[in-house]
């Protein structure tokens, strides 16, 4: 009889367990699923709305596709503005599991992109940083996998030099505001793709859908 009721035990405690795996994975996604409908539902309310040097929405989506292609999970970008890049970054790195730093100069703007941030559900995603990012970024250490640049044009080719050595192999760089090669870019984004064109460890194309992203893979070390 005591033997009986021991192996009732051990099943019912088996049972329990079955269950209790499937149910932690139904939360998890139930949970991913709530994100993706609040995340959607902040830009869906805030279309149209963003006018302080933020990407258009269809780079938005680059940006998106690209850190989930890649599977990134360390990102940097420098140039925050309101926070509509970063949240479309850092809804990417949600899915893989990474995190972004993000630095901007302007304190109104940032305390914006900060409300903004946490009203889509992203906070937890994101290293928010107020500063001058000509000297922060060379403080970081990295290192990064994806990297988006859109702060001042004069000093696009500068940020990659500094940031450059933190990128993995395998990583990304991407650059706003980049005409593709048959047009007039400004003398800062020209000078930028050039320089980056011109390096043997860097496979680079122009998305020109939006306003223009270059995006260059790094292929090797040197």
């Amino acid at each position: 009889m005591k033997n009986r009721k021991i192996v009732a035990i051990c099943s019912v405690m088996l049972l329990i367990s079955m269950l209790a795996l499937p149910f932690s994975k139904a939360q998890s996604a139930q949970g991913n699923t709530s994100l993706d409908e609040k995340v959607k539902k902040f830009l869906t309310d805030h279309d149209g709305k963003w006018h302080d040097l933020n990407v258009p929405a269809v780079d938005g989506q680059t940006l998106y596709d690209l850190v989930i292609k890649g599977n990134y999970k360390s990102a940097l970008e420098i140039g925050t503005s309101t926070g509509y890049s970063g949240i479309w970054i850092a809804w990417a790195l949600s899915k893989t599991g990474g995190k972004l730093i993000t630095i901007e100069i302007n304190e109104s703007r940032y305390k914006t992109a900060l409300e903004n941030f946490k009203e889509a559900g992203l906070s937890e995603y994101i290293d928010a940083r107020l500063g001058d990012a000509h000297t922060m970024v060379k403080e970081l250490k990295g290192p990064f996998d994806f990297i988006f640049s859109d702060a001042d044009k004069d000093w696009y080719k500068k940020y990659f030099v500094d940031t450059e050595p933190n990128l993995v192999v395998g990583g990304c760089f991407a650059a706003h505001n980049i005409a593709p090669p048959e047009q007039v870019n400004g003398q800062g984004q020209a000078e930028f793709y050039r320089y980056i064109t011109g390096l043997k460890n860097y496979q680079t194309t122009v998305n020109s859908s939006g306003a223009g992203i270059s995006i260059s893979y790094k292929t090797a070390a040197k």
